[in-house]
């Protein structure tokens, strides 16, 4: 059962800088609800949670409260400019700042890890720099041009580790600079944010800024940790110029850095991170990388861009147990086949977990691939 915390402590919560309340402009015309992806496969009525905001009849121990992947596609639409993600995330950080309400197991069990390993596979930290020794990657020093940053999930998960191997040789091949901290890095703290966890994040974030001292140029795998790093760690103090690797791709092939020799003859369908898309619209370095590789037939969903379907990892819920036939990533599959798509290529760690995992759910592991964007530009070198 929840506990109510006092009213003042929720209210400092709830104000932005603007000293206005998250949620107060609301008026409640229901346009997050008709956007929110989540009502494709299940009710979620983002409208009534923010009425009950307004109301002050906030039941932190709903699971609605854990419901949000933090698409941003309510955001993007609602005629107000109401920030309902930071809404979402106020109230999980009063749940799990406060201990009010019980965070997910699934959730508190990945968050725990975090905070005292530095990834949320519980794998010792001397582990995370095992993926570049065999990968050939370089430690970095303050004279490498690029700090290579794998996110946690390449550097840990022995399947995923495709994403950071195939960059890793791609920027080798292309002359390219870089390095990597290996086990000094830790997790770059964004779904732990999401999560509420906001002590357990600043201390993730101030470790990373001390480790990359001497850093210019910050190279990311992830969508995640590239506006984590890009948005939120200058805040913290942090000076540096972030890219993401499909932007580095993309900037190699135009200076005629990486060129082709090979054909990958594919009807390839592209899935926008809503990291790398709405959150910081990125919606064509990834397609010029895709329809620059002889062979590529680039194809789309029928939600892309600015209106593309979530594949369900953000806002924390990648470390959370979503039930079969409520999956984003179950129905985006379904509709790459449809499409008579052969790879869905992706160029999110957590996007490639959620689609792995939904190709063995619908069966569809023969007739469809799921590809980073990078496996396909080393297959076509």
């Amino acid at each position: 059962m929840s506990v109510a915390p006092d009213k003042e402590t929720v209210d400092i919560l709830l104000m932005q800088e603007e000293d206005q309340v998250l949620f107060k402009t609301c008026y409640q015309c229901g346009t997050c609800t008709g956007t929110c992806p989540w009502n494709l496969v299940k009710n979620f009525t983002v409208r009534k949670i923010m009425h009950k905001a307004q109301l002050g009849l906030i039941d932190f121990g709903e699971e609605d409260i854990w419901q949000c992947a933090t698409c941003g596609a309510c955001v993007s639409r609602c005629p107000r400019g109401v920030e309902i993600i930071d809404v979402m995330k106020a109230f999980r950080k009063i749940i799990a700042e406060m201990g009010v309400a019980k965070v997910p197991d699934s959730l508190r069990m990945s968050v725990k890890n975090i905070a005292s390993l530095g990834n949320p596979m519980a794998e010792s930290d001397d582990k995370r720099g095992n993926w570049m020794e065999a990968a050939g990657v370089k430690a970095f020093t303050p004279e490498t041009e690029y700090l290579y940053f794998s996110c946690c999930v390449p550097a840990f998960d022995g399947k995923i580790r495709r994403m950071a191997n195939s960059t890793a040789a791609i920027l080798n091949k292309a002359g390219v600079d870089f390095g990597a901290l290996g086990n000094a890095e830790k997790c770059c703290g964004e779904s732990v944010r999401k999560a509420g966890s906001e002590s357990t994040f600043m201390s993730l974030a101030q470790s990373n800024i001390e480790a990359f001292a001497g850093a210019k140029k910050v190279l990311a795998t992830s969508p995640h940790c590239y506006h984590t790093f890009k948005n939120e760690y200058p805040d913290l103090g942090a000076e540096f110029e972030v890219t993401h690797y499909t932007q580095m791709l993309d900037q190699l092939i135009q200076d005629g850095k990486l060129t082709f020799s090979k054909e990958v003859k594919a009807k390839v369908i592209y899935h926008d991170p809503c990291y790398l898309g709405r959150h910081n619209d990125e919606y064509e370095a990834p397609r010029r990388v895709l329809q620059a590789i002889p062979g590529v037939e680039l194809i789309e969903f029928p939600d892309n861009r600015q209106s593309a379907v979530c594949c369900g990892g953000g806002g924390g819920r990648v470390w959370m147990e979503t039930p079969v036939g409520e999956r984003f990533s179950e129905l985006k599959v379904e509709q790459a086949v449809e499409a008579g798509a052969e790879v869905l290529a992706v160029a999110c760690p957590y996007c490639m977990l959620m689609f792995d995992d939904a190709l063995l759910v619908t069966g569809k592991e023969d007739v469809l691939k799921v590809k980073d964007i990078s496996e396909l530009v080393l297959e076509a070198l």
